[in-house]
């Protein structure tokens, strides 16, 4: 899974001009699902998430994660994170997964997220969906779970 992470002072997602869902202060979790993940990846990234120090503690440094901030999530599936732009200049999406598998993997990540104590909002598998965020910071920062099976670079 791939996941594009922002620190928001507030974000949302509107379906037909209609606002779907909301947080307050949090993270902006865009995820895409590849065609080799697993449970693992779910395990993962919710793992990575949860527990993330991107959040201000009172000193003003990135010190807390959401379990210490009592942040929220909103959890918006974006396979365009797959995209594979070496060849050409129109992407290729043959990396991510089949919908039906994709939006079963994204329900669970959402799922995992609540076992964890992290209050998730959602947007809409597949719908069209304008996404505003207001950006604390901005801190973003960007998640791969196939990273976890490869070797660390030495600085």
């Amino acid at each position: 899974m791939r996941a594009v992470v922002q620190r928001v002072a507030r974000a949302s997602v509107h379906i037909g001009g209609h606002e779907y869902a909301s947080i307050g202060h949090g993270l902006l979790l865009l995820a895409g699902v590849a065609r080799d993940d697993d449970d693992a990846d779910v395990t993962y990234l919710a793992d990575k998430v949860a527990n993330l120090r991107v959040l201000a503690d009172e000193a003003g440094r990135m010190n807390r994660s959401l379990l210490d901030t009592d942040g929220e999530v909103l959890l918006v599936s974006q396979f365009t994170l797959l995209a594979d732009t070496r060849k050409g200049r129109r992407p290729s999406f043959t990396g991510a997964e089949a919908p039906d598998r994709a939006a079963e993997l994204i329900d669970d990540l959402g799922t995992a997220l609540t076992a964890r104590g992290v209050p998730v909002r959602t947007g809409r598998f597949q719908a069209e969906m304008a996404v505003e965020l207001v950006n604390d910071g901005p801190v973003t920062i960007i998640i791969d779970s196939q990273d976890r099976r490869r070797p660390r670079r030495q600085a």
